[in-house]
């Protein structure tokens, strides 16, 4: 089970275990040649330190009834997903290959009948929150006291469903509930203010009555001590704002709505790879 990290060096270990997974991901997608890697890269130290500093899980028994729930409402972000969950053991690396391949465990959005550590299956935008609520008040039923975390992006926020869902939980105030909104000003093809901009959104979950806490969701260190805060107060639900930027950790994918769902070409994954610090041989496959 997962245990708090509260020094520098383990925020340091976090940060390195991120670049790791920003390498998996991109390999992945490269050899499926399939995948959404902005939204993946924006999310990385989320996830990281969700699954390797802050959540109560044990890889060894999916299915213990006591863990902490995760919900990827952004389901199109599985290279990220699959890659932490291989990386913290739920999977081995191998598996990782067969990446939305006919057959494979690992689909293009999670399903939770096949892949080991999925605990909710999703793809349709909005319905995150929806089914994390879903667990909170089954958990309340049944005398349990774990956390539900929830993935979101603030381009989903567009959709209904999640303020439907938000004003049941406010309005009910259910405990270790919290909903992490990837705030990476991009969707599928635009920027979020030249679409159905959802902006302000610290004053919304606010009006429904949820805590808030807005965090750089770049820094290993701010993640850290949100979801430090997340499991600290119980008493209502909480959202954290995670101001990230699309591509992180790519130079030439940062901030650039082209690499929502783009996959890179040889030259570029050299480039990549590199820039994250990838062993020489990491390279090789794609040099031509």
């Amino acid at each position: 089970m997962t245990q708090p990290a509260d020094t520098n060096h383990d925020i340091d270990e976090l940060r390195e275990q991120a670049r790791k997974i920003r390498i998996r991901m991109l390999t992945m997608v490269a050899r499926a040649n399939a995948g959404h890697l902005g939204g993946s890269l924006s999310a990385t130290e989320l996830l990281t330190a969700l699954y390797f500093h802050c959540m109560r899980i044990d890889p060894a028994n999916p299915s213990w009834e006591d863990r902490d729930r995760f919900v990827l409402s952004k389901g199109h972000a599985t290279p990220l997903y699959y890659s932490v969950l291989s990386a913290r053991g739920y999977f081995p690396d191998s598996l990782l290959d067969t990446y939305d391949h006919l057959g494979s465990l690992l689909q293009g959005h999670p399903d939770m009948r096949k892949t080991p550590g999925v605990d909710m299956s999703t793809g349709s935008l909005g319905q995150g929150i929806s089914a994390a609520t879903g667990m909170c008040i089954g958990r309340d039923l049944a005398g349990k006291n774990f956390h539900v975390f929830s993935l979101t992006g603030d381009g989903e926020m567009q959709e209904g469903q999640v303020w439907e869902a938000a004003m049941y939980a406010g309005e009910r105030g259910f405990a270790n509930l919290v909903c992490i909104v990837d705030c990476n000003g991009m969707q599928l093809s635009s920027r979020i203010e030249q679409g159905l901009s959802p902006a302000p959104l610290v004053d919304k979950w606010r009006a429904f009555g949820w805590q808030v806490t807005e965090i750089d969701g770049n820094s290993m260190s701010q993640v850290v001590s949100g979801l430090d805060q997340a499991r600290k107060l119980g008493s209502r639900p909480l959202a954290i704002i995670a101001r990230t930027v699309k591509g992180k950790g790519v130079s030439f994918m940062e901030d650039d709505v082209s690499w929502h769902s783009r996959i890179p070409s040889p030259g570029e994954m050299v480039r990549a790879l590199r820039e994250l610090g990838a062993a020489e041989e990491e390279t090789r496959p794609w040099r031509q």
